[in-house]
């Protein structure tokens, strides 16, 4: 039986070899600090502690997580330089992907974690919290609410598939006022643009996360 050691109020499991290496591979990969590793284990840690209460990922292991929640949310640093925006607009986070292991890896940017869930929104905001997460706000809204009622300067907005994408390409009408933003979607391998979205693809890149085949679109408003 593996090793116990007591973190925070409840006990996790010492890792094994291979999941030792497989955390080596991800701070190698993306050169994290150490405040940024511990971070991105203390969120692993949550994750796991809260799972079962409130039903945030099927993927329950720590090199799992580390493939499909927080390697796969930090794809958009290969094609797209993060830090450069004004702050980033997570529709429908759940758990927090893509937003939190972004915020970990630019913690200076901004963030609106979009989640009606109450227990989600709980969770997110724990997180915040446990890993000195600052400025990152939780909204209940639904997206429509959101671009119909609220205003604010970020402008990166992301979703990994909460919603259809033509759903999201709501915020580029005109009357938006979110709508010289990016969007940024997290998309299957098999998906398709449905009508009148293909105006706003500015880019489609492919990508694998393990044996898993994804795309991310980048979509923006084409200049008039």
């Amino acid at each position: 039986m593996p090793e116990l050691k007591e973190k925070g109020d409840f006990l996790v499991k010492k890792p094994h070899e291979d999941v030792r290496q497989a955390w080596a591979e991800f701070n190698s990969r993306y050169a994290l600090t150490k405040e940024q590793a511990d971070r991105f284990e203390r969120y692993f840690d949550l994750l796991m502690f809260y799972n079962k209460q409130v039903n945030l990922t099927a993927i329950v292991s720590a090199r799992g997580v580390i493939k499909h929640h927080f390697t796969d949310s930090l794809m958009i640093s290969e094609w797209f330089d993060v830090s450069t925006v004004k702050g980033i607009v997570d529709v429908g986070t759940g758990a927090g992907f893509p937003a939190l292991p972004l915020k970990i890896m630019y913690p200076s940017l901004p963030m609106i974690l979009i989640e009606p869930n109450g227990k989600k929104r709980k969770f997110l905001e724990l997180v915040a919290e446990e890993l000195g997460l600052e400025d990152v706000q939780t909204c209940p809204l639904d997206w429509r609410t959101f671009i119909r009622t609220t205003e604010s300067e970020l402008d990166l907005f992301v979703s990994r598939a909460a919603l259809p994408v033509e759903e999201l390409c709501r915020m580029f009408k005109p009357s938006c006022s979110y709508n010289t933003g990016t969007l940024v979607y997290w998309a299957s391998e098999l998906w398709k643009p449905e009508d009148g979205v293909e105006q706003y693809i500015q880019s489609d890149h492919a990508y694998k996360v393990g044996s898993r085949k994804r795309r991310l679109i980048f979509l923006k408003r084409p200049v008039e």
